[in-house]
């Protein structure tokens, strides 16, 4: 997949089939609006995405910006994965911001990218003051000569799928029904960090302490049942703990540890990918250390279970 900005793009002779969104998590409904435009769209005309480097919200509402599920590297590798021939990335800083949607279509879709179709949401909202919409974006196609289609969310049970709705699963712990809505399990990227090294010496279970990006999704605290994918690709059982760790301690910031099953190597300074399958529990106190490591075996026991029956 190629991946370019407005001021790199060089339109295609023959144009493009374009969409336009944030794409957080590139969920069940982004993959059926991509997949419904390589099926119906002009054959041999690329399909291009344009999103953005960041949320928009993060500029125009900081106070109001959500946590993402997905950073721009994952985003990036996941549209690949669905046939995206190419990605424009658009730096939305406060400029961008303040940029009517005129200007934006005219600079990013025309100039840039040689639209020729444009699919987008029924709820599409652009430019300045969020001003711009599906029939302004039509009224602009007839200007520029691009044809514009307005598609319905799609829906799981009674509700559109959307990324807000995927954000509040996770935060909740509820990863199983958030994947349904994905279409794969929720993951994070991160790096392994040093932790307060209670979980080798003291409890016998150590665990890789996984440091993310600011902004980005956490599940709720809890005990989850998942995997681990070191940078060498492979793919490890975990039983993993997001948590504050009140057995030892009363006030802490969450911490996301994950013990490899049948793992002894170390892991200090790589770069993991924790995906979470299922929530096994809530996080507790335990009166002795004992106790605790007594569910940590169970916790590893279920995890054993649920991947099994996963894979």
């Amino acid at each position: 997949m190629l991946v370019v900005t407005p001021e790199s793009a060089v339109p295609p002779k023959n144009g493009c089939m374009l969409t336009i969104g944030a794409f957080d998590g590139v969920h069940r409904g982004h993959q059926e609006v991509l997949a419904s435009m390589r099926r119906n769209g002009e054959p041999g005309l690329p399909l291009t995405v344009v999103t953005f480097d960041r949320h928009p919200l993060s500029v125009v509402r900081p106070q109001d910006a959500p946590r993402l599920l997905t950073d721009v590297e994952t985003k990036l590798d996941l549209l690949a994965s669905l046939g995206v021939d190419t990605t424009c990335v658009v730096p939305f800083d406060a400029q961008r911001a303040t940029e009517e949607p005129e200007a934006f279509i005219e600079d990013v879709l025309v100039n840039a990218l040689g639209a020729r179709y444009v699919v987008v949401g029924a709820d599409f909202r652009f430019g300045r003051n969020r001003r711009g919409d599906v029939s302004l974006l039509g009224e602009l196609g007839e200007r520029f000569g691009f044809q514009v289609f307005g598609l319905d969310l799609a829906g799981s049970g009674d509700q559109p799928i959307s990324s807000t709705r995927i954000r509040q699963l996770v935060a909740n712990g509820d990863v199983k029904l958030a994947a349904e809505l994905l279409g794969r399990s929720f993951s994070l990227r991160g790096l392994v960090e040093h932790g307060d090294g209670r979980g080798g010496p003291e409890l016998g279970f150590p665990t890789a302490n996984l440091g993310i990006a600011d902004g980005l999704a956490q599940p709720g605290v809890g005990i989850y049942a998942g995997y681990v994918t070191l940078s060498s690709g492979e793919v490890v059982q975990s039983a993993i703990s997001v948590g504050r760790r009140p057995t030892f301690y009363e006030h802490a910031d969450p911490l996301i540890e994950c013990y490899l099953l049948d793992f002894d190597r170390d892991l200090y300074g790589q770069h993991l990918e924790v995906t979470f399958v299922e929530k096994l529990r809530d996080e507790q106190r335990f009166e002795s250390v004992e106790s605790l490591i007594e569910q940590m075996h169970r916790d590893v026991a279920a995890t054993r279970t649920i991947l099994a029956a996963a894979e």
